[in-house]
């Protein structure tokens, strides 16, 4: 079935991309976390209407792409999201999110496969390089501030990186402790069995296991008449 994104998802393509996905995926994933609406016709048409209107704001030529490059030079992008006492995003600021600001702040548009940035996951300061043409490659200055606040010099968000980094570390490596223990025990469990096993095994089997069992026969009765000849 046919979806539009209302998101960037990893793989799949950015928000506002028509795209197929099997109805399953649509239904159980995409349409109960609203990172997708169904594709009916007028969405389609609507969200064509609006692209087409902003396909008119930008470069043709390499001469537009370069008068856009100064604008876009001077300015400086901002956007104010969660993040948590060690910087990072809940949430992240995509390519998508890049372009809608430059629209909504100098009526530019540009192509968001054109934006070589990966999802920006932490507060701090960026430069954004965005190709508007051939050969016409512009540097935007972003700050991705946390909610409410203003961004620390850069020494404290290195050091609040640093932080994150080694808590991620130590629960790493308890992760990898406890997997390690798990399988430890699992495996002591295991040689426990095996050995009361083999105890079983040893008490089946004869104390000498080249005698070979053989029928009881009758005693023989001393006061047994043979025949007659």
């Amino acid at each position: 079935m046919q979806v539009i994104l209302l998101a960037d998802v990893e793989k799949l393509g950015l928000r506002g991309d028509v795209v197929d996905v099997a109805r399953g995926y649509a239904r159980n994933y995409l349409l109960p976390r609203k990172l997708a609406q169904n594709a009916t016709p007028a969405r389609v048409a609507e969200m064509q209407r609006v692209d087409a209107e902003r396909a008119k704001h930008e470069a043709r030529t390499a001469e537009q792409a370069q008068e856009l490059a100064d604008v876009l030079g001077k300015t400086v992008l901002r956007f104010e999201v969660k993040a948590g006492p060690t910087g990072a995003l809940f949430g992240s600021v995509t390519p998508s999110d890049v372009a809608d600001e430059i629209w909504r702040a100098r009526k530019v548009r540009v192509d968001r496969r054109k934006i070589a940035i990966d999802p920006l996951k932490r507060i701090g300061r960026y430069v954004v390089p965005i190709e508007l043409f051939q050969d016409v490659t512009v540097e935007v200055k972003t700050l991705v501030v946390p909610e409410g606040g203003e961004l620390p010099p850069e020494e404290e968000l290195a050091a609040l990186e640093a932080e994150e980094a080694q808590a991620e570390a130590a629960a790493v490596e308890g992760a990898e402790a406890a997997h390690a223990e798990a399988e430890a025990a699992i495996a002591e469990v295991l040689a426990e069995e095996e050995a009361d096993e083999a105890v079983e095994e040893d008490a089946e089997v004869p104390s000498d296991p080249t005698e070979v069992p053989t029928l009881d026969e009758p005693a023989a009765n001393d006061d047994e008449i043979p025949p007659a000849a």
